[in-house]
């Protein structure tokens, strides 16, 4: 079987627009399961290892915050587990799609859903030649926000003649992961383009120019192209 895994995690909520939550993000890892990343996923976890990193699971987020599992690292440590995930992203023959909403732009949660559909449909419908190229389409989400489940299953059962959902978790897919990863990314980047980066992601990614450097110049080689 020719398949096409689709990893989706997201950043924000459905909720109003605040100033501490003006975005909502969705990141997708579209994966052609015919290419083998056993031996990246291996690597990866080795690495962290290495680091005396333990969990199978990096919450970026938490990670940059120093919160749960990262509570005792220093900055430096931090950043090494970033790297590790984000290294990993790079080797992967894999690529992303992203979505960013700005949520003042959307009067109620109903013209946001409205919205999201829209373009992941579109999305979809442009690309539409290399989606029918598989013989099934898999997604994978954790289900953490009911409203962008039933988006995606409303999107998907739209545009396409088969796919599958399933839930997600953490622990046993790195690449969805790598979407939380690139979510973090994108949401760094729109806080950078502010000038409005925390200290605790100055402490990681030192400054704006850095960050563009390190990461950003990496993550965009990875877009979908068709």
């Amino acid at each position: 079987m020719n398949n096409l895994s689709i990893f989706v995690d997201e950043s924000g909520d459905f909720g109003q627009y605040r100033p501490h939550s003006p975005y909502y993000i969705i990141a997708m890892v579209l994966h052609e399961q015919s290419k083998n990343l056993s031996s990246e996923i291996t690597k990866l976890n080795i690495e962290l290892e290495n680091l005396g990193y333990k969990n199978p699971v990096v919450h970026t987020e938490p990670l940059i915050r120093r919160e749960e599992d990262y509570l005792n690292m220093t900055p430096g440590e931090r950043r090494s587990i970033f790297t590790k995930l984000f290294y990993f992203l790079s080797r992967c023959d894999v690529r992303y799609k992203s979505f960013i909403f700005h949520k003042k732009e959307y009067p109620d949660i109903f013209r946001l859903e409205e919205r999201m559909a829209r373009e992941i449909s579109s999305f979809i419908r442009g690309n539409l030649s290399y989606f029918q190229n598989f013989d099934k389409i898999i997604l994978y989400y954790d289900n953490g926000q009911h409203e962008l489940s039933k988006i995606l299953n409303t999107v998907l059962a739209t545009e396409l003649s088969d796919y599958d959902i399933r839930k997600a978790i953490p622990c046993d897919y790195k690449l969805f992961q790598a979407a939380d990863l690139i979510c973090t990314l994108e949401l760094l980047r729109l806080k950078s383009q502010a000038g409005s980066l925390t200290r605790s992601e100055t402490l990681i990614f030192h400054s704006k120019r850095a960050f563009k450097k390190d990461f950003l110049k990496a993550l965009s080689r990875k877009e979908f192209r068709p």
